[in-house]
């Protein structure tokens, strides 16, 4: 074989391999980076954050969120993930996932929430955007714009990257803030955690008072 073709070959296969299938909603995405990797990074920048935040000493309200996010990623499509979840002593009206299974709740969401269905709606949402390895397709659409950036050369030790880690992992360097994945990413999460919730017994018409709730708490803001 001719070496141009058998590079295009192998430029075609290595594509085809990096195209995954989310559970529930069966879409098709490309992603670059592998499992063990993503998983290293989500632990490593989840640990970082929670160094720079109060972790709540609220052992009643923590166990709920503990029990929750259990009860939710024991339906979900990666229930052997090493998952952990943990409540954040902040007044931000947040919440985060990263890959690994890394979950983080803000007290301040807590009274949007209201009840237990409508902290569910939360971190299925949160758990959903693991599933779908939104980090890792972000990360990949990254490598691809940053021309010469290696798969293996991310590091969130290279401070020349971590902005870009941690963003695409939807995280900000100023902790606290919640970067938006894309509306599709966004909508994906909605119905994979919909079915998770419904999965685990809670009733997904919740998650509608629940983020009518969330928008007028926000006022308009975005």
């Amino acid at each position: 074989m001719h070496p141009t073709k058998k590079f295009i070959v192998c430029v075609c296969l290595a594509v085809v391999a990096a195209c995954v299938t989310t559970p529930i909603s069966n879409k098709r995405a490309f992603i670059m980076i592998p499992v063990k990797q993503e998983t290293a990074l989500g632990k490593q920048a989840y640990n970082q954050i929670l160094e720079k935040e109060k972790v709540s000493t609220d052992r009643e309200t923590a166990a709920l969120v503990e029990r929750v996010g259990r009860r939710l990623a024991a339906v979900s499509s990666m229930p052997n993930l090493d998952w952990e979840f943990r409540l954040v002593d902040s007044e931000e009206q947040n919440a985060f996932a990263l890959p690994g299974g890394k979950v983080a709740v803000y007290t301040g969401l807590l009274p949007v929430a209201v009840n237990e269905a409508g902290l569910a709606t939360v971190m299925s949402h949160e758990i959903a955007h693991v599933i779908a390895r939104h980090g890792a397709q972000r990360m990949t659409q990254q490598l691809v714009l940053s021309a010469g950036l290696m798969v293996a050369s991310i590091s969130l030790e290279d401070d020349s990257q971590k902005g870009l880690i941690m963003g695409a992992l939807g995280v900000g360097l100023t902790y606290g803030l919640t970067l938006p994945f894309s509306r599709s990413n966004e909508a994906e999460a909605d119905q994979i955690g919909l079915t998770y919730m419904a999965r685990a017994g809670y009733d997904p018409n919740e998650a509608v008072r629940f983020w009518e709730r969330f928008a007028n708490a926000k006022d308009g803001q975005e």
